[in-house]
């Protein structure tokens, strides 16, 4: 990650004496995030996440913060907002916007323990029955509406070729009537806090929720944790699916459009890769990143269209 903000011991102090009036015990840099800088702040009382919002306006940040309020009023399991001493939602540092979270103990972990697919798809469930609020985008940031964006830099490429004969695709199976909810659209295991006990977790990084088909959310949490390499696991798959439908019956149309937009969730995140990696951020060591999603979207398009009934 890409540390944008250096902040010394006196700066952590002055921050956090906007919120609370408990003693800096350590700070320390998080990995994680291409868009902001967090430190891990610990005091004598508790540990917090400070989130320096490199790119977002001032607007944009107050809305994230917002919705995480607003989450926490509905009484969903993620990133507790801390507000400032005059209960502002954000602060700033050098004309940054900035949040404060609580931390939330646990592990990030490639590998989700099998007992805990049910689980997590319970949360995406409740998390999805939550009324949208109106500020939320209707558009995936990095949705099928920004892919000739790659034109810009890369139009005579194989992966757009690749990129539009998947649109195509994709767009066959996108219906008018499908159900729309407050949707993550990021699930990876990345964005998910294991309790201790590995018994709980929490998803966290609602950066880019939107309202959107919640179909494309559950098939971001199927690629973003059913993954076996190149290929899914069918058995996690279905886990994930029991603890959704035991919230949300899902409708015959988002049966039949799940696979598609497992493809979907694959492409849109191979898409925002390739952009990220080779133009917007050029990084030489993640240029090919991509693939990864590339050849995940290829393999589900040769599942058989049943395949997570």
């Amino acid at each position: 990650m890409i540390q944008y903000t250096l902040l010394n011991e006196k700066d952590v102090t002055t921050i956090l004496s906007q919120y609370s009036s408990e003693k800096l015990v350590s700070f320390k840099v998080l990995s994680g995030g291409s868009a902001n800088t967090n430190y891990l702040i610990s005091t004598e009382i508790d540990s917090y996440v400070l989130t320096i919002c490199e790119l977002k306006t001032e607007k944009e940040t107050i809305e994230l913060a917002s919705l995480l309020e607003y989450l926490q009023l509905n009484q969903f399991s993620t990133s507790k907002l801390i507000k400032t001493i005059t209960g502002d939602l954000i602060s700033h540092w050098n004309k940054k916007p900035i949040l404060l979270k609580d931390f939330i103990k646990g592990d990030i972990v490639e590998e989700i323990p099998a007992n805990l697919f049910h689980y997590l798809g319970t949360q995406l469930a409740q998390l999805h029955q939550i009324k949208a609020p109106d500020y939320l985008p209707r558009k995936v940031a990095f949705g099928i509406d920004h892919f000739d964006e790659v034109q810009i830099y890369a139009p005579d490429s194989d992966f757009y070729k690749w990129l539009k004969q998947t649109q195509n695709y994709i767009e066959n199976h996108i219906a008018v009537d499908l159900p729309k909810a407050l949707i993550h659209t990021d699930i990876f295991y990345s964005n998910i806090i294991i309790d201790m006990e590995a018994n709980r977790a929490s998803i966290m990084d609602f950066e880019e929720a939107c309202y959107y088909y919640r179909v494309f959310d559950i098939g971001m949490m199927i690629i973003g944790t059913c993954r076996d390499n190149e290929t899914l696991n069918l058995n996690k798959v279905s886990s994930l699916l029991d603890g959704y439908q035991q919230e949300i019956k899902l409708l015959e149309i988002e049966k039949k459009a799940l696979k598609a937009f497992t493809v979907y969730a694959a492409t849109a995140t191979g898409f925002w890769r390739h952009q990220n990696y080779n133009y917007v951020n050029i990084n030489p060591e993640m240029k090919d990143h991509y693939l990864e999603m590339q050849l995940l979207a290829d393999s589900i398009m040769k599942m058989p269209d049943d395949c997570f009934i």
